[in-house]
């Protein structure tokens, strides 16, 4: 596989941002695949549009799943809550204050649209490339172990990984109608409804 080819990212969402800008600051040519204009769309709309960032405590018996709960205790302690707050206050200049109602950790300028922002211009600073109304219709084995994302139009892109991070099926109108669900049960991964 070439070292050249880039890792696609697919969906800028939340973690779609978070992923294309941690692998392209640990060095990875990266190209982020979004279907709508400007990504991020739930985002803007989460937390009554004030984007409810973190939790000010994590509460590990709030997560659920099918899977290994050891597995998932693994995945919840593998970037600790310090960590995340430390990111979006220093790495991105996102200030979050506590909403102590809710025990949510919020933009303090109470504007979600500032967390966006910061997110899609960090992995612009560390070199991500944007494809916008790009919708992806196929994810497949490439040649010499990459992929092949193949998007509506015909074209297509080789690419060393792929991150699908799609969304599920919350809101169809952000791009998080299940087109990436569907693309990894093609793929052969088990989706739980």
């Amino acid at each position: 596989m070439s070292a050249s080819l880039p890792v696609a990212v697919c969906g800028a969402g939340a973690a779609g941002l978070v992923a294309a800008l941690f692998a392209a600051r640990a060095g990875r040519r990266v190209v982020l695949v979004e279907r709508t204009a400007d990504g991020g769309r739930k985002i803007l709309i989460s937390g009554g549009g004030r984007c409810n960032v973190l939790p000010s405590v994590l509460d590990e018996s709030r997560f659920v799943t099918d899977s290994s709960p050891h597995a998932l205790r693994r995945i919840l302690r593998s970037w600790p809550l310090a960590e995340q707050r430390a990111f979006f206050e220093r790495d991105l200049g996102v200030r979050l204050a506590l909403e102590a109602e809710s025990g949510k950790l919020f933009p303090a300028s109470n504007r979600a649209r500032d967390v966006r922002d910061a997110l899609v211009a960090a992995a612009r600073a560390a070199g991500v490339a944007f494809r916008f109304d790009t919708e992806i219709t196929d994810v497949r084995p490439g040649t010499d172990g990459g992929w092949q994302l193949g998007f509506a139009g015909g074209d297509s892109l080789d690419c060393s990984a792929v991150v699908l991070a799609t969304g599920g099926l919350s809101v169809p109108k952000t791009g998080s109608d299940g087109t990436g669900l569907r693309l990894a049960a093609r793929l052969g991964h088990v989706v739980h409804p």
